[in-house]
């Protein structure tokens, strides 16, 4: 079983990135190289801005390249709950948000030819107690008749239809859901950049931030200093660089994946006949999927912790544990992957993109990031040149999250939290 990424593993090679030391300026640095800076990096090139992406290690080989491959329409909230909350126009608001932000993965696959196995099934949210279809009921009437015709209540009778597993009790199918390779997406990102012009530089994690007045930023990193008419940043959980004030504002949360050995079609067939991109109703519930290679990727928040060998390791055997729990005849399966990453959770789960000190940033996807951070790379392009109101996100505060300096301590007591909702719910 190998400790590191499918996705990161099994892409072709980026070889396009720039030579010799970071130096000179720039009309616009984006520093970090996963989806929003690649996008950013690829709207911003093609209107003719000389624009510089400086990235800590490879071009998507954190966030981007680590997560499940789903790219859907939903927020990190339950529709009608967040409805309640905040009102019905604002919640609308955010739901297109997605919409869109799936339309602009679709978009830029389709213009840039980028093959990344991108294909449209469909998400769709598994009941995982009885008690849970209620909820899912009450979001599809309010999906149906607020801002969502496009989706299906499946009844616990039918659920068979959509996955072989006594262990669901009905779903929720959003048909605008999406699913792709990550890594052959960001590689084909990347390249798309550099032919309209970008400059990409890898191993260069910044270490230092002058600001020179205004939006003016001279940037030095591990392999030179340049200078910059505007920065986007788009770091989102990374832990390295002089960033403190984006640290405290977001929760590094540790998400954990396995992947199966090849499996037979026909097994394939019988257990996820639709294809579709999966999740589930718990706090700490599990994602999943069938790879382009028959695979099936299985991922969830195993354990509140942070990544490292020995955490992914303890967190494939749970994992491994949770897939036997739904689908028995996987128990034995080979597991050929096993990973872990960060993801970058703000307070109330919803994204933030604005200016700070004359920095620009976009982050805080909260484990919906995939077509978020894609769309609003290319959303920050128009904010970067005087468009603030294309910025969805743009009245939200972003508070300090109290006691959080960077490095979350409360995890585990995050963790002890939802395993109790989950208990009780």
């Amino acid at each position: 079983m190998k400790l590191e990424s499918y996705w990161l593993d099994t892409r072709p090679a980026f070889r396009q990135g720039c030579e010799g030391p970071v130096q000179g300026r720039a009309d616009v640095v984006v520093i970090g190289g996963g989806f929003t800076g690649l996008s950013a990096a690829l709207e911003l090139a093609s209107r003719g801005v000389q624009v510089v992406v400086l990235e800590a290690g490879q071009i998507a080989g954190e966030a981007s390249g680590r997560n499940g491959g789903q790219c859907n329409t939903g927020l990190a909230h339950d529709y009608a709950s967040l409805a309640e909350k905040i009102g019905a126009p604002q919640a609308k608001a955010f739901y297109r948000a997605y919409e869109s932000a799936v339309a602009t993965v679709d978009s830029i696959v389709a213009t840039h030819h980028i093959d990344c196995d991108f294909v449209r099934t469909g998400k769709l949210k598994l009941a995982a107690k009885p008690q849970h279809f209620a909820g899912l009921a009450k979001t599809y009437e309010v999906l149906r008749r607020e801002v969502d015709q496009n989706i299906e209540l499946i009844t616990p009778e039918r659920i068979r239809d959509e996955v072989g597993s006594d262990g669901f009790f009905g779903g929720l199918v959003q048909r605008n859901g999406a699913q792709m390779h990550m890594g052959k997406f960001g590689v084909g990102l990347a390249l798309a950049a550099v032919r309209n012009g970008a400059r990409i530089f890898e191993h260069a994690a910044v270490t230092g931030m002058k600001r020179l007045g205004g939006e003016r930023y001279e940037v030095t990193s591990a392999r030179g200093t340049i200078r910059a008419d505007r920065v986007l940043v788009a770091t989102g959980a990374s832990q390295l660089g002089p960033f403190q004030w984006f640290r405290r504002r977001i929760a590094p949360v540790g998400s954990f994946i396995v992947v199966t050995e090849p499996l037979p079609k026909e097994q394939l067939d019988r257990l996820f006949p639709t294809r579709r991109a999966y999740v589930t109703t718990r706090h700490i519930g599990n994602y999943f999927r069938v790879t382009p290679d028959d695979r099936l990727l299985f991922g969830g928040r195993a354990r509140f912790a942070m990544s490292s060998p020995k955490s992914d390791s303890k967190s494939g055997e749970i994992l491994r544990a949770g897939m036997a729990s739904y689908f028995p005849e996987l128990a034995n399966v080979r597991l050929d992957y096993c990973w872990g990453g960060l993801v970058d959770i703000t307070a109330d789960r919803l994204p933030r993109a604005g200016q700070h000190e004359g920095l620009f940033y976009s982050m805080g996807y909260s484990g919906h990031g995939v077509q978020m951070s894609v769309h609003m790379g290319r959303v920050m392009a128009d904010v970067l040149y005087g468009s603030a109101a294309m910025n969805p996100w743009r009245e939200l505060e972003w508070p300090a999250m109290p006691g959080h300096f960077g490095h979350a301590w409360f995890l585990p007591l995050v963790g002890a939290y939802y395993r109790m909702q989950d208990i009780l719910h």
